[in-house]
């Protein structure tokens, strides 16, 4: 599993929904977290953090800059290509989640989500070598 002081950057228009990414974040251990309401803002932040994010957990659907934005953003730049990046979705479907993988996403969670399957994935995800 990821180490509780593990920085994490969740990505997601509604504001409430952030808040229950962070609460259910929090609830696995987590607490160094950085917020951002779409794509655009969430490049800044990222790119910009000291110290270094260490995953991104994103939504899918934003104005402005969608999450398979930051996403082929993240991995097109070389100092950040292997940042584990968790899209957070209402998208289902196999032609989305076929997208998100050519784009290089690390870890894919449909919308509604419990603490658990969240817990879960990031399990996953910290077994992963780094690409």
């Amino acid at each position: 599993m990821f180490a509780p002081t593990t920085r994490i950057l969740v990505v997601d228009d509604m504001s409430t929904m952030r808040k229950i990414v962070a609460k259910a974040l929090r609830e696995i251990g987590f607490s160094n977290l950085l917020e951002a309401p779409d794509g655009a803002i969430g490049w800044e932040t990222f790119s910009s953090a000291s110290p270094k994010v260490d995953l991104i957990i994103s939504d899918w659907n934003m104005p402005v800059s969608t999450g398979i934005d930051l996403l082929n953003r993240v991995r097109a730049d070389g100092r950040f290509k292997t940042t584990p990046f968790v899209l957070l979705t209402a998208e289902s479907e196999r032609d989305q989640v076929a997208s998100a993988l050519a784009a290089g996403v690390s870890g894919y969670i449909v919308k509604p989500f419990t603490v658990d399957s969240l817990r879960k994935q990031l399990e996953i995800l910290s077994c992963k070598p780094a690409a």
